[in-house]
């Protein structure tokens, strides 16, 4: 595992960022004109991959060439950015066939979410690059996506807040319901963000990508799953060490399919149950996962947790 840290250089208006599909493709290639029309509208120049409108099955082209334009945008000279077009499956194909070397050599930004949680974490733990889990090219992109992007991939800040809920004009008898931050346990701690969906995680245990859990901030999020598959994957890591050696944990967004009328509540249950025992900080309900309003965080970077404050704070920059 590579433990020195690189970090890219930071995007701004006019930078070129490819466009690449690591798992799987769009419906339509309508899609991928909108993504790049998005990607023109923040102010980027978007460069396509050269397999983007290849569709295999369920995943878009071969591995090979999937690996192939992911390789080829970190060899080429123009390209500072990398933006997936969507998850979906296909990513644990692709992790074996990138040139890593290359990589490390060319470091740039790599940003996506969902089955992208593989080749963030992957690369990150070949190269030491730090990689980003955010919107990616067909995301909603709202105000605050945007914003949250911004702040990390085009700023360099420290001692910043990430991932918190949206701030809302709040009238008189109105308290904000869909986002709140929940404290599952107390406390303060600090350590290297590593993390991203909960299931992409798990199979990249027992693997030559799985991360370095050791004393690391974990973040996760999860959705469309039951509360008792979500109970299995948890469990899982817990079997496997995972949770027993991390020094916090920060859940985002866990959009569960309804099993019950109180499906929330067995997740809440769930949560206290799974993470009770630790003695570790865990807060729940931070803006990660598969949702419009999106946070942008960075893999391999110190930050802080606290569980009483309800905050998740960055202490270093993500680019250079």
């Amino acid at each position: 595992m590579n433990r020195h840290l690189i970090k890219p250089k930071r995007l701004s208006a006019g930078s070129v960022v490819g466009l690449v599909a690591p798992a799987s493709n769009v419906e339509e290639n309508d899609r991928i004109y909108y993504a790049t029309e998005i990607l023109q509208s923040i102010g980027f120049r978007v460069k396509l991959g050269g397999h983007i409108y290849k569709r295999n099955g369920y995943c878009a082209g071969s591995s090979a060439e999937r690996a192939e334009d992911i390789n080829k945008m970190f060899a080429d000279k123009e390209v500072e950015g990398i933006f997936a077009l969507r998850g979906g499956f296909g990513s644990i194909h692709v992790a074996p066939l990138l040139d890593y070397k290359l990589i490390q050599a060319n470091p740039k930004v790599l940003i996506g979410y969902s089955d992208i949680t593989i080749l963030l974490n992957a690369i990150h733990v070949k190269t030491g690059l730090v990689t980003f889990h955010g919107p990616t090219a067909t995301s909603p992109f709202s105000d605050y996506t945007l914003a949250e992007l911004r702040k990390v991939l085009c700023e360099a800040h420290t001692a910043i807040p990430l991932a918190a809920p949206p701030k809302n004009e709040l009238k008189p008898g109105v308290v904000e319901r869909r986002n709140r931050i929940k404290k599952i346990s107390e406390g303060r701690a600090r350590g290297r963000l590593v993390g991203g969906n909960l299931y992409c995680l798990l199979r990249m245990l027992g693997t030559p990508y799985a991360p370095d859990f050791n004393s690391s901030i974990l973040f996760l999020e999860e959705c469309g799953e039951k509360p008792y598959k979500i109970d299995g994957m948890l469990t899982q890591l817990r079997l496997a060490g995972v949770l027993q050696c991390v020094a916090a944990v920060v859940l985002g967004k866990f959009l569960a399919k309804p099993m019950l009328p109180d499906s929330e509540l067995a997740l809440e249950q769930l949560f206290a149950d799974t993470f009770g025992d630790l003695q570790i900080p865990v807060i729940r309900g931070l803006m990660i996962g598969h949702i419009s309003d999106q946070a942008t965080i960075p893999i391999g970077v110190e930050a802080s947790i606290d569980s009483d404050a309800s905050q998740l704070i960055l202490h270093e920059n993500a680019v250079t």
